[in-house]
């Protein structure tokens, strides 16, 4: 349901469940503005003025904001952009829920290759500035993605993927301190 994806989202920017005034606060959130016109634009594809507006919006704001995630990306609840500018997602990933992501990410699709495809990305993962991830891989929960790491294999887990070429860390809750204010199920 919308609402329920709505009010994760301004959760995850303010901290506050969502009212009409809270809604509000987190309008001012580049980030969120933008995911509320992409969530939508994703429920309301079958209503063609509402589609089309969100659409509009989401065009402009791709602009302003530098965002390119086409709306049929299938992403999880609360998920909080860090930072406004440059950041990309192939149509085709999925992402679970209370995702961060900072400014120029890249989360993409490999074109050819044994990892031809887009990632599958799980609960709780943050993405540093920078990093790209592509190909057909999947991004276990609770993985940290350090700034300016290349990742084109699978990461388990509770992992802190580093470098360029990345090498994973096993770590106990690494994404602690870096995902915060989730509403919980």
């Amino acid at each position: 349901m919308l609402s329920d994806y709505i009010n994760h989202d301004c959760y995850r920017v303010i901290g506050k469940k969502i009212t009409l005034v809270n809604f509000f606060k987190a309008y001012r959130n580049q980030g969120f503005r933008y995911l509320f016109f992409m969530r939508l634009s994703h429920f309301y594809r079958k209503n063609p003025f509402i589609y089309i507006f969100s659409r509009m919006m989401m065009r402009h704001y791709s602009y302003k904001f530098g965002f390119q995630i086409p709306s049929s990306t299938k992403i999880g609840k609360g998920l909080y952009f860090s930072h406004f500018g440059t950041v990309v997602i192939n149509e085709n990933v999925t992402m679970g829920e209370n995702c961060n992501v900072n400014h120029n990410v890249t989360i993409g699709r490999q074109n050819r290759g044994s990892k031809k495809g887009s990632p599958t990305i799980g609960n709780f993962v943050w993405f540093g500035t920078g990093c790209v991830v592509v190909g057909k891989i999947n991004i276990g929960n609770n993985v940290l993605i350090a700034p300016n790491s290349y990742v084109n294999f699978d990461v388990p887990s509770n992992s802190v993927v580093i470098g360029n070429p990345a090498r994973i860390i096993e770590k106990e809750n690494p994404t602690e301190d870096y995902i915060n204010q989730t509403l919980l199920k």
